[in-house]
């Protein structure tokens, strides 16, 4: 059993720099693939960017270049950077854990966080 609580959203301008924490619990948390999604207003969630239990990464399109994942086994962390930030970056962004990294990908994980609010303003 995995539980996600992410931190960190909030209003920042265009332009400016937020970044998002997921804090793990569970003594297998460096065994997890962990992602991050979004969802906007009106909008389906989307997938933004995820990493395998090694370190290895995938982002979206529209993300790359601009946002980082990282995580801290120690600290049973998941991190996003983002950088260059956009209004259309604006959303309810969630933190997701599973075993496989396509699984994170694909938006089926089985532990989801309760989500953080990331506002862009212009």
């Amino acid at each position: 059993q995995v539980q996600l609580v992410e931190s960190g959203g909030g209003l920042v301008q265009a332009g400016g720099s937020l970044s998002l924490s997921c804090a793990g619990s569970g003594r297998s948390f460096r065994s997890y693939s962990m992602g991050w999604f979004r969802q906007a207003p009106g909008k389906e969630r989307e997938f933004v960017a995820a990493i395998n239990w090694i370190g290895g990464s995938t982002y979206a399109d529209s993300v790359k270049g601009r946002f980082t994942i990282s995580r801290d086994n120690a600290k049973n962390t998941v991190y996003l950077q983002m950088n260059s930030l956009k209004p259309e970056d604006t959303a309810v962004y969630y933190c997701a854990a599973d075993r496989g990294l396509s699984v994170v990908v694909s938006g089926t994980s089985d532990y989801w966080g309760q989500g953080t609010q990331v506002t862009v303003s212009s």
